[in-house]
């Protein structure tokens, strides 16, 4: 297989539970793949989300999108939320060309999973300080590197919410 190719060609063959993500991992990284690794919710999937995903994409050969489960976007973001269960935000994040595989995780961070995975590269959006990102200093011990990528302003699930519940007017 080229190395720009990825065996996962269909979106459900692409979301992985974690003993198949972690095998996918040492697979591409034992043919010199660079893996990718960024996390998020994702919930009501918005141009700073595919900012994200798109940016982290150029940071290496395959990208892991880590997505926190329902329970874990509740005990965050409160009762209301997810807006969008996980199996159907796997399945429209796995969709997307930029990404060769999706996982889901329930702890409050994704710092176990990072561990599990071992990325190469993790990629966060925001104005964080490298330190402050969960994992960093995980992935720095295996010489793996932080990526900051910027934020896209104004686009947020939560803005996304809000303006959805305002009445038209008309």
């Amino acid at each position: 297989m080229e190395k720009g190719a990825t065996s996962l060609a269909r979106p459900e063959e692409k979301i992985l539970p974690l003993d198949r993500m972690r095998q996918q991992v040492k697979e591409w990284q034992a043919v010199g793949l660079t893996v990718v690794f960024t996390n998020g919710c994702f919930d009501l999937l918005h141009v700073g989300h595919v900012t994200l995903i798109d940016d982290a994409r150029r940071e290496g050969d395959r990208l892991i999108l880590a997505i926190n489960s329902d329970a874990s976007v509740r005990a965050m973001k409160g009762p209301a939320r997810p807006i969008v269960n996980q199996h159907a935000r796997a399945r429209v994040l796995a969709a997307l060309a930029a990404v060769d595989a999706v996982v889901i995780f329930d702890e409050p961070t994704p710092r176990e999973l990072m561990m599990a995975l071992q990325p190469d590269v993790i990629v966060k959006g925001g104005d964080y300080a490298a330190d402050q990102i969960v994992g960093a200093e995980e992935v720095r011990s295996w010489g793996g590197r932080v990526k900051i990528v910027s934020f896209v302003e104004g686009f947020s699930t939560t803005k996304l919410i809000a303006k959805a519940a305002i009445p038209e007017r008309g």
